[in-house]
């Protein structure tokens, strides 16, 4: 009814949809080479269309994919329409004109939590759409759920009192009083800028689906349907009885419109759908994963950077930092001038900045990101004598409405503007209101961080119905970047761990074949469904938020993000780490010259990630070992086949050992190890599986006890260094 009727989407289309010959079975069949898309129900699928109306008045629609979980899509909703509010010019008028509409099932509304997660959003700055409307389906059941079972209030849109919107209950047999009561939704929202709740009371006249039989749980109230007369009879009546229309006049209506349905029928049985792209133009020229994108340098010349760092580092006038955070401002800006030991929170801002001065926005929410949970970014500082805010990157040069054009928003004296906005507490609504943020255009760095990437769990529908798998169902491409703080520091299971096992196992890749691997022609990442990166050097960091902007397609991109390696004073980087001609490194060798130089001495090679790398290395200098050569992969997936195959093949002699931090159930070893024996047995021709290093199993995934913590620590070195145990 929606896609007909509101959408206009072609009956014959949808009839076509109905009888399973609208799509073509090569173009979604998977193969080891080709890409294909897994597709999805018709009931899932968006659509958009412009809408022209009698009075002339054009309107834009868009309706957005969405799955069978209840409620998720709508952060996505509201999250797109902040975007296209942001992208017009961001006035009052264009908060005005882009409106949310959300469709919502009774049982759902006031079950679901995500419903009030959104809500709570409604008021805060950058998260405001000027109110949104939302419409409750009240079939007044839940599936088979009676209303006294589904809630604890009185209406199914009690939850809307808690934030003071306008509710308007409505006979949905009254299509007059319907209309009546949209419209002044729609004006109240146009006058007040708030959300607005209509309960439209009606009931389901079949069970869940046609199929099914609703008398088995329901029999009173569906013995009361089944003579209760349809919605179109109960209004034809009306009308005939007011003297609106003639019982010829509705008859003539229904054979129309029945006829018309007969008509479409039989023309969806030759139907040949053109190919449908409900893209905004902002996405034209992008890639699919069926054409091939060039890998392209992300470095960018060095007096920039230093001009960025050292803006990054500064303050107006009279403008009173607190003292401690006026000394980390200054050793930002010695960095920047220096070009040495530029720790994590610059080589950040570096890359936003750079990115900003190119014209491209860059987005950053989530709980405590200003400041950083780790007291790393502080990308928005506050005047301690006025509490006003002040954000050092939007002063790097004329910042432009994403509404100019391309061509001033490209001029060296303007920038696309930052945006960086602390969250409510929520990672479901606020993870999904950035994913709809994401889908609007391309041309931006949309970024959302988890305060402990443990806790991005609270978001994990978000995760699997969208982010991992929009692009396979739906053809959405998001290039969204989640940034989730992991490292094991004795901090306990619910601080440790992003669980990054889950994001590797959900990768679309087989373990068992090697694509091509050669500079000009890999297309892995746009191949895969998202992005696993666990960078050890600010540079690299750098590289692979810049890599996301400078490419013709877009992925998710998951950020195993560090924790004491904000501040380890190993995990630095120089300008040039960043300048012209450099690119992202999806495996660093071993960084010792003396052990890269002498492979034949190596005995252990240890492959690792992250922040383990640092400790290894530190454990090694105590041990005075040059017998043990140290890899680090920066992307785990997609799977770097031939970078582990060459370091292999160069350490030939030695023993390969993964290390992890987490325990041998969780990280990455189980990713890894086919992987790995695929490389070495495919392309060195002698296949070697890696010995597994980290904790043993457990279903917790780190202690919260210290003296195990260090135990547990002491263990993986033995096991990497091969120390006796006491």
């Amino acid at each position: 009814n929606v896609l007909a009727n509101v959408m206009r989407k072609p009956m014959t289309t949808i009839f076509s949809e109905f009888s399973g010959t609208h799509y073509d079975t090569a173009v979604h069949t998977k193969g080891l080479e080709g890409w294909g898309s897994a597709g999805d129900v018709k009931y899932h699928m968006g659509s958009s269309m412009d809408r022209t109306y009698p009075d002339g008045r054009k309107i834009h629609l868009s309706l957005l994919a969405n799955p069978s979980h209840l409620e998720c899509v709508n952060p996505v909703v509201i999250g797109k329409a902040r975007a296209k509010q942001f992208y017009c010019g961001n006035t009052e008028e264009d908060m005005r004109n882009v409106v949310p509409i959300l469709l919502h099932g009774d049982a759902a509304f006031a079950g679901q939590g995500v419903v009030y997660e959104t809500l709570q959003m409604a008021g805060v700055d950058d998260f405001n759409v000027g109110g949104t409307i939302h419409v409750i389906v009240n079939n007044q059941i839940g599936y088979t759920t009676n209303p006294i079972n589904s809630r604890s209030t009185p209406y199914a849109s009690d939850l809307g009192k808690a934030f003071n919107c306008p509710i308007f209950h409505v006979n949905g047999d009254d299509p007059i009083a319907v209309a009546r009561a949209l419209e002044t939704a729609i004006e109240w929202r146009h006058e007040w800028g708030t959300d607005v709740v209509i309960d439209m009371i009606c009931y389901r006249r079949l069970g869940h689906n046609e199929m099914d039989q609703p008398m088995f749980t329901q029999p009173k109230l569906y013995k009361a349907i089944t003579r209760h007369q349809p919605t179109l009879n109960v209004y034809e009546k009306r009308l005939i009885e007011e003297g609106t229309m003639t019982k010829e006049e509705a008859k003539e209506i229904r054979d129309f419109t029945l006829q018309s349905y007969e008509t479409d029928y039989e023309a969806s049985k030759n139907h040949t759908p053109r190919p449908e792209d409900w893209l905004s133009s902002r996405w034209t020229g992008f890639k699919s994963p069926r054409q091939h994108s060039r890998i392209r340098p992300t470095g960018v010349d060095i007096e920039k950077l230093r001009y960025i760092g050292n803006k990054a580092g500064e303050v107006p006038e009279g403008f009173r930092l607190h003292r401690q955070m006026n000394k980390i401002f200054k050793a930002r800006q010695a960095m920047a001038e220096s070009g040495t030991d530029i720790d994590w929170g610059t080589a950040e801002a570096m890359a936003f900045g750079s990115l900003l001065l190119e014209g491209n926005h860059v987005r950053l929410t989530g709980q405590d990101v200003q400041r950083g949970t780790f007291s790393h970014r502080h990308s928005v500082v506050k005047c301690q004598e006025t509490d006003e805010e002040y954000t050092p990157l939007n002063s790097l040069a004329r910042v432009l409405s994403m509404s100019a054009p391309l061509e001033e928003l490209l001029k060296s004296d303007t920038q696309a503007q930052l945006t960086v906005r602390n969250s409510i507490l929520s990672e479901f609504a606020v993870l999904g209101f950035e994913h709809g943020y994401s889908l609007e255009n391309p041309n931006a760095l949309v970024l959302w961080e988890a305060q402990f990437g443990d806790f991005v769990n609270g978001a994990q529908v978000m995760l699997d119905q969208f982010i991992a798998a929009g692009e396979d169902k739906w053809l959405r491409q998001s290039g969204l970047v989640m940034l989730l703080p992991h490292g094991y520091d004795g901090a306990g299971a619910e601080h440790s761990s992003c669980r990054v096992e889950r994001y590797l196992q959900m990768v679309e890749e087989d373990p068992h074949h090697i694509p091509p691997m050669g500079h000009d022609e890999r297309t892995q990442i746009q191949k895969a469904n998202w992005q696993i990166i666990n960078c050890s050097t600010p540079a690299n960091y750098f590289h692979c938020l810049r890599r996301q902007i400078h490419r013709d397609f877009r992925k998710p991109m998951v950020v195993v993000a560090p924790k004491n390696l904000l501040r380890n004073k190993r995990a630095v980087s120089s300008v040039e780490d960043m300048g012209p001609g450099t690119l992202f490194h999806r495996a660093f060798d071993e960084a010792d010259e003396n052990i890269r130089n002498n492979p034949e001495n190596v005995k252990t090679l240890v492959f690792c990630t992250g922040q383990i790398y640092y400790e290894l290395v530190g454990e090694r200098e105590n041990e005075d070992r040059d017998d043990v050569a140290i890899v680090r992969l920066e992307q785990i997936a997609p799977f770097a086949f031939d970078k582990v195959a060459k370091y292999c093949a160069k350490y030939e002699n030695a023993e390969v050992v993964w290390a992890q931090q987490e325990p041998k159930n969780m990280g990455a070893y189980s990713y890894v190890t086919p992987r790995m024996m695929t490389a070495t047995r495919e392309l060195n021709k002698v296949e070697k599986r890696p010995r597994f290093v980290g904790r043993m199993v457990s279903s917790a995934p780190a202690t919260g006890m210290s003296k195990i913590h260090k135990k547990e620590y002491s263990d993986i070195m033995d096991g990497v260094f091969l120390r006796p145990k006491d």
